[in-house]
């Protein structure tokens, strides 16, 4: 044996020994099994209870499931804002907040059970090679990808991968009718959380924040410059739909807005403490007009901007009533790459307003808050919503703003017709995008030299296509008042196929004149350009 084992062994034996007669000391050999393994701390308790299944229970049990259902259970009883994110999932959020992703930068549908581009990313790996919209993807690095139900999901992940790994694709081209290899090199890919910016007119611009990604503030500067480039004294900022994300995120954001010192928000935790956020004067768009547009699904970090220039008497805040969400997670890992979104604060808008609507009666009630909302009117008309004046705050300049769910608007703009709404839904939901995409397919050739601004100002979806969108929708069991909204379809089936041919930002161009929100925020523009008679 080696010399210096020789030594050490026995030291190890003698310390192994005695602290198995400390232990040994501690145990009552008479005691049940319950009582060897327990323990004072609660803490405790469930892992003892998945050990005892894991070893000793008569059937094989998936014990990682019964640890998800547990933990949701618990934090079932806690705000319905904190969550639990299963490993399986991680990356998937992660790459949505951080606002990127690799992969070779492409969206594809499965047309057939066979992979076809509908869009390449600009700038991207597939883009840089020159594959194009209709693409079709027959191999990937040596196995066959059409032909199988293979879910979208194990197809993303055969076209991920690791930065700079190469991907060797088989694809068909139905317009040249020719087969051909590429390789790509894969890619950073980014998530845009800017989906549209443009110039509503000579000097007021606009700009769509879908979400509060890592990415996004850095996105949101580039696309203001460009506006302010473009002439724009004004802004509209669009956070419809936006679900929130980072805090520090919208705290920036706000800070483009309000002047050196002035309060953006604060924050309170369990014990009390308070941490303000003020203002820098690093802000780019400051004392100018800014129209914020919100409706009853902007959340969160929307609300943050929202409630910021409202008490701070900057701006105009156009929609309907905000969702209500005025909690702070914050992400905490849990080992085994799951984690917990648990709330940690609550926060407060300058005057000092909850915005969070109640949440006591269970996760249930909490989102049938949402829908109570059309029951009552409050969709419909201003008058309809509910407040209370014991939350009633009042700015700077004497305005009352209300908390206690949602940021209430400073100009109020109703929902449309059902049959309207259906048809937003309808486009939130694919059916827009699919149908062009199967239009384009017929024959991309006749877009292949079509300029962006001849289209977006010449190009009309005539009778045809529209009868055509129809039966596509009754084929699928939608039925609804067509004629009623034709041209509301007409604009989004242009704007879906302008997507598909140039970008999102060309389908909200088009989009737009078809938005009352924004209307309102012309209309209410020009009253104040309007002089002002003595």
């Amino acid at each position: 044996m080696n010399k210096k084992y020789r030594y050490i062994l026995p030291t190890v034996l003698a310390l192994a020994l005695a602290l198995g007669i400390f232990i040994g000391g501690k145990l009552h050999f008479d005691d049940s099994p319950e009582r060897l393994f327990s323990t004072n701390s609660k803490k405790d308790k469930l892992n003892r209870l998945i050990d005892y299944i894991d070893y000793e229970y008569v059937d094989d049990i998936d014990t990682d499931s019964i640890v998800d259902v547990t933990v949701n259970n618990i934090l079932g009883k806690l705000d319905p804002h904190s969550v639990y994110i299963p490993k399986e999932e991680m990356e998937s959020v992660a790459e949505n907040m951080k606002g990127d992703f690799v992969g070779i930068g492409i969206s594809f549908n499965k047309v057939k059970d066979t992979v076809t581009i509908v869009r390449t990313i600009k700038d991207g790996p597939s883009d840089q090679k020159g594959l194009l919209a209709g693409d079709k993807i027959l191999i990937a690095n040596g196995d066959t990808i059409f032909g199988k139900r293979i879910p979208n999901a194990d197809l993303v992940t055969r076209l991920k991968g690791e930065k700079g790994s190469k991907v060797d694709l088989t694809v068909y081209r139905k317009s040249e009718d020719r087969i051909f290899d590429v390789t790509l090199k894969r890619g950073v890919v980014p998530i845009r959380s800017v989906d549209a910016q443009f110039m509503v007119n000579d000097d007021m611009g606009y700009l769509k924040i879908n979400r509060f990604a890592e990415s996004t503030f850095k996105e949101f500067k580039a696309a203001l410059l460009n506006l302010q480039r473009n002439g724009a004294q004004k802004l509209v900022l669009d956070l419809r739909d936006n679900p929130g994300g980072y805090l520090g995120i919208a705290e920036k954001m706000a800070d483009e807005f309000l002047t050196d010192g002035k309060l953006i928000l604060f924050t309170k935790n369990k014990k009390g403490n308070i941490d303000k956020v003020f203002a820098t004067d690093k802000g780019s768009f400051e004392n100018k007009p800014v129209y914020v547009l919100i409706n009853e699904r902007s959340a969160s970090a929307s609300e943050i901007i929202a409630g910021a220039l409202q008490d701070n008497d900057l701006g105009t805040i156009v929609g309907r009533r905000s969702f209500g969400k005025g909690l702070v997670q914050r992400e905490m890992d849990l080992g085994d790459g799951s984690a917990v979104r648990l709330t940690v604060s609550r926060y407060y808008t300058p005057t000092g307003r909850s915005i969070q609507k109640p949440y006591n009666k269970g996760h249930d009630d909490y989102y049938q808050q949402f829908m109570e909302r059309y029951h009552s009117g409050e969709m419909v008309s201003v008058d309809s919503i509910k407040v209370a004046d014991s939350l009633k705050f009042t700015t700077p300049k004497g305005k009352v703003v209300y908390g206690g769910g949602g940021i209430i608007p400073d100009a109020f703009v109703p929902i449309e017709s059902l049959d309207h709404e259906r048809v937003l839904g309808l486009d939130a939901a694919g059916y827009f995008s699919n149908y062009a995409f199967s239009f384009l397919e017929l024959d991309r050739s006749r877009f292949a030299n079509y300029p962006e601004k001849e289209f977006l100002e010449e190009y009309h979806i005539d009778d045809i296509i529209f009868e055509r969108f129809i039966d596509f929708l009754l084929n699928r069991n939608i039925r609804m008042d067509f004629y009623a909204n034709e041209q509301l379809i007409k604009t989004y089936l242009k704007a879906n196929i302008a997507e598909q041919l140039y970008s999102p930002n060309a389908a909200a161009k088009i989009k737009s004149s078809q938005d009352k929100m924004l209307a309102k925020v012309i209309a209410l523009d020009q009253k104040v350009a309007e002089p002002q008679e003595n």
